[in-house]
């Protein structure tokens, strides 16, 4: 499989760490700032570091943007300098580009200066904290839209020593069980059967909307009509 290729442009706190976690999934990057420390402190991590001005053309030019899989342009805290940014790097010919905003409405003009995808990293931060927070059931969250996402909950005590079949989670909660987390070493179970049993101190994978999540939450997983137990 070819080692996909990334050019990070911009390597403040969250450019920073989107690098580190795209070499350790085994992409190649290059990363480019103004400021020769941010570069040099991502030297041992990165393939190749430039330091450069990237609103001027022929710096964005000379890195060859149409040869990366994808750029991200990470610097949120300058909303001129990033539209700039992601209108020349479609201009050059860029693949994919992927661009930070830290307000909803800069997200139309990124769109429309050619950004292929706008991320919020504080936003998402937040809500995802949020989600874990508000519900004593939920461990984790991803989202995939703005109603649905892959929860991590915790298994309810009404659910202990019932298999998936006899809960009926779908029809009953309106959760699509993916796997079970189980054990200190976070070892994960796909494609659950329904003769799987659920068992104290484990954790599912399951994709829901918010409400179901919340009524899971406020039955502690009780079937309604049905007494504990």
């Amino acid at each position: 499989m070819k080692q996909k290729t990334f050019l990070v442009i911009g390597a403040g706190s969250f450019g920073n760490h989107l690098c580190r976690c795209l070499v350790q999934q085994g992409g190649e990057v290059m990363v480019v700032d103004r400021c020769a420390e941010k570069v040099e402190a991502l030297l041992s991590t990165a393939a190749s570091g430039k330091i450069g001005d990237c609103t001027n053309p022929e710096v964005l030019r000379s890195f060859g943007v149409a040869d990366f899989d994808a750029c991200f342009v990470c610097i949120g805290e300058d909303f001129h300098n990033s539209l700039v940014i992601t209108d020349m790097l479609k201009e050059l010919g860029a693949k994919y580009v992927c661009s930070e905003a830290t307000q909803d409405r800069q997200e139309k003009f990124l769109l429309h200066n050619g950004a292929d995808r706008v991320i919020f990293p504080e936003k998402d931060i937040a809500h995802r904290l949020a989600v874990g927070m508000c519900n004593d059931t939920v461990f984790d969250y991803i989202a995939l839209s703005e109603e649905y996402g892959v929860y991590e909950i915790c298994i309810p005590d009404a659910w202990v020593g019932k298999t998936l079949m006899q809960l009926n989670v779908r029809a009953n909660f309106g959760l699509n069980v993916l796997a079970a987390r189980q054990g200190e070493d976070s070892h994960i179970q796909p494609v659950l059967t329904p003769d799987y049993v659920c068992s104290a101190h484990e954790h599912l994978l399951v994709m829901a909307n918010a409400q179901d999540i919340h009524r899971l939450t406020e039955s502690g997983g009780r079937i309604k009509g049905k007494k504990k137990g």
